[in-house]
């Protein structure tokens, strides 16, 4: 089983991300849960959400304390909420961001990371590009793609597809498109 936990804030879609995840897993003949974790919060609150993905059915139901993937979509997040709880060096690790690790106060802690099992991706800035709105989920979703190879981009492309329609949905495939691409050049370069 892959275990993926998403933190972001409210309105970033970071419930639509794990549902989103989930069906590209179906596309894919996999077995996928997805739920977020937050109470009455409003917009910018912090909040949580999980996904799921194994190959026969999922029986678990309580939320994730060891994932095996964690998806920042609001680096502020790193200085008021624990994102790095109960991971270890083999969890991949992705950031919405177009800072360094360094600039992200990230550097020394990422360090016993390989380097293959940590991203990046400006996720925000093309998400306002090319939807024209500040939601990073669905190029998160692209360079999870990249980063893990947990799920197929065509498949994520897909799911963005089954969830918007229209100029929406294309202008959300073209993030996960860009994101997918930039987060493998990063990838290759080494960080």
């Amino acid at each position: 089983m892959f275990q993926i936990r998403f933190h972001g804030r409210g309105g970033q879609g970071v419930v639509t991300a794990a549902e989103m995840l989930s069906v590209a897993a179906f596309l894919e003949g996999k077995y996928a849960q997805a739920f977020p974790s937050f109470g009455s919060e409003r917009m910018g609150a912090p909040v949580i959400s999980y996904c799921r993905i194994d190959n026969k059915e999922i029986r678990l139901r309580e939320p994730i304390g060891e994932p095996d993937a964690v998806i920042i979509q609001d680096p502020t997040l790193l200085n008021s909420v624990d994102v790095f709880s109960g991971i270890n060096e083999n969890c991949y690790l992705l950031f919405n961001s177009k800072q360094s690790y360094k600039e992200l106060g990230i550097e020394d802690f990422i360090s016993d990371f390989k380097s293959q099992r940590v991203g990046r991706v400006p996720a925000t800035e093309l998400a306002l590009e090319h939807v024209g709105r500040p939601v990073p989920n669905a190029a998160l979703l692209g360079g999870l793609a990249a980063i893990t190879g947990i799920i197929q981009v065509d498949s994520v492309v897909r799911a963005v597809r089954e969830k918007f329609s229209g100029k929406v949905a294309e202008a959300n495939v073209v993030v996960v498109n860009a994101a997918f691409e930039m987060t493998k050049k990063l990838l290759n370069s080494g960080g």
